[in-house]
């Protein structure tokens, strides 16, 4: 195990995350990446704590999953199985449990202000924290991809399950997109990636 997850964190956190996986008995399980999710936990019916994580992430976003991930099962260890999925219980479990992390020999410096920004008060997703989740974007592979606040208005793009879009206008933190087919209007995060078609 320790040799696997040296594949997918920073060395400098590999004994103690090691450690926190044999404590809480967790049976890790690294995936093909899945579109919706970076990671789950779940107890599976033998009673065993199951996590999964993809293994398409970088080794920072990899690290802050697992984190997140071993959160939810300490929280409802502790506070019991009918707290919030993301609710106060587990926002103190991952506070705790990822601060001894953020530290210069395990993530760069230009995370680590973010980091302490965004721990404060984390969120379910570190996805929804733009500024957090585009820093860390710089350390995935290189892909030809763009970001929907990268592109002008009037673009044309398509996300990853093949649905295409326009992009129209700019609603608070969010950019509002019709779908060309149903003519739907949905909210894009500035930090979505998608495939541009063509631009205006």
């Amino acid at each position: 195990m320790i040799e696997t997850l040296a594949r997918y964190i920073p060395e400098h956190a590999v004994k103690p995350v090691f450690e926190l996986i044999v404590d809480n008995q967790v049976h890790l399980k690294i995936v093909n990446e899945r579109q919706t999710r970076h990671g789950d936990y779940r107890r599976g019916p033998s009673g065993k704590h199951e996590i999964t994580v993809n293994a398409s992430l970088n080794k920072y976003r990899f690290l802050i999953t697992l984190i997140h991930e071993i959160s939810h099962l300490v929280a409802f260890e502790k506070y019991g199985r009918n707290i919030k999925p993301h609710g106060i219980e587990w926002k103190l479990t991952f506070q705790r449990t990822m601060v001894p992390y953020i530290r210069p020999e395990i993530f760069p410096g230009q995370l680590l202000p973010l980091l302490a920004r965004h721990f404060k008060s984390p969120s379910a997703s570190s996805d929804t924290d733009t500024t957090l989740s585009l820093a860390l974007k710089q350390y995935d592979a290189k892909n030809d991809k763009n970001y929907v606040f990268e592109i002008p208005y009037g673009s044309v793009f398509r996300i990853k399950n093949g649905k295409v879009f326009k992009k129209l206008a700019v609603r608070t933190k969010r950019f509002e997109c019709i779908e060309i087919s149903s003519g739907r209007t949905y909210l894009f995060n500035p930090n979505a990636e998608v495939e541009l078609i063509n631009s205006n």
